[in-house]
C-alpha cells in the first residue's frame, strides 16, 4: 500500500472536522456553559447559545440580539420565525426535529455563514436558502422530501455542501451533475446515501474541492478515474485498503 494513504485516516478525520465545523466544538464545554432550559436564561451577552423547544420556552430567544452562533432543537415555525430576528447570527444548527414550514424567516440573516438542518420533514425546497449572501456551508440531513439536487447547480458561493441521508435511511442523489464547475466548492459530504448513475465525474470540474466523505455509493473504476483526475483530493475510498472492509448498508 501506497504510504500516502497512512496519513489518511487522520487527515480525513481533521478534514471532516474542520469542514462539518466541528473542529473547535467541545460538547462537554456547551452543555455546562451555552446549553439553556429557556431562552429567556440567556445572558444579554451571550454570544452562543443551545436551546431545545418544550412549549414556549423560546419566546426570548429574539431578544438575545448577541448570539452568533445557536444550537436550537425542536424548532417549529413560530420559534423559526424568532431565530430570523437574530442579525448577527453567523453559524445556526437546526437539530433534529425541525418542523418548520417556511425556510422565509431566514433570509434576514444577512450574516450566516453556516446553516444546518437536521430531518426537515416538512419541507422539500430549499432553493431560497441560496440567497444568503454570507452562506459558505450547508447541511442538510435526512430531507425526506426533498426530490433532488438540481437547486444547488448555482451555488458558486457555496464552500461545504452536506446533503445526507440518516443512520437508517438512505438519500438517493440522482447524479453529481449540479455540483459540477461549481466554483468555491472545497468538501463535499455524502454519507448515508445513493447515487442513481453511479458517476462521480462531475466532481473532477469543481475547481476548489479537495475534500469528499461519500458513501460507497459507486463502483470501485469510478473512484479511480476521480483520483486519477484529481491527485490533490482526499477520500477515503481512494485507499485500495477500504475496499476490503465490508459495508453495513442501512435499509432504505
Amino acid at each position: 500500500m501506497n504510504g500516502a494513504f497512512h496519513s489518511y485516516p487522520s487527515t480525513e478525520s481533521a478534514l471532516s472536522a474542520r469542514f462539518r465545523g466541528h473542529r473547535d466544538r467541545d460538547w462537554k464545554e456547551w452543555g455546562e456553559r451555552h446549553y439553556f432550559e429557556a431562552a429567556a436564561q440567556i445572558p444579554g451577552e451571550a454570544t452562543r447559545a443551545w436551546v431545545s423547544r418544550q412549549k414556549l420556552n423560546y419566546r426570548a430567544i429574539a431578544d438575545k440580539n448577541a448570539l452568533a452562533h445557536l444550537i436550537a432543537a425542536n424548532v417549529d415555525q413560530p420559534f423559526l420565525e424568532a431565530i430570523g430576528q437574530l442579525s448577527r447570527l453567523r453559524r445556526l444548527e437546526l437539530e433534529w426535529p425541525f418542523l418548520g414550514t417556511d425556510l422565509t424567516p431566514l433570509l434576514a440573516l444577512k450574516e450566516l455563514e453556516h446553516l444546518s438542518i437536521d430531518s426537515p420533514r416538512k419541507l422539500s425546497d430549499f432553493s431560497r436558502l441560496l440567497e444568503l449572501p454570507s452562506l459558505r456551508t450547508l447541511l442538510i440531513t435526512n430531507p425526506k422530501r426533498m426530490p433532488n439536487i438540481e437547486w444547488l447547480s448555482g451555488a458558486h458561493h457555496l464552500e461545504v455542501i452536506g446533503i445526507e441521508g440518516a443512520i437508517d435511511s438512505l438519500y438517493k442523489i440522482e447524479s453529481f451533475a449540479p455540483l459540477a464547475g461549481l466554483r468555491s466548492l472545497r468538501a463535499v459530504l455524502c454519507v448515508s446515501t445513493r447515487l442513481a448513475d453511479k458517476r462521480l465525474s462531475p466532481l473532477a470540474q469543481c475547481p476548489q474541492l479537495e475534500y469528499l466523505s461519500i458513501a460507497r455509493c459507486a463502483p470501485r473504476s469510478e473512484f479511480e478515474l476521480l483520483r486519477a483526475a484529481r491527485p490533490d483530493l482526499v477520500c477515503s475510498w481512494f485507499d485500495p485498503e477500504a475496499w476490503r472492509k465490508p459495508v453495513i448498508r442501512p435499509a432504505g
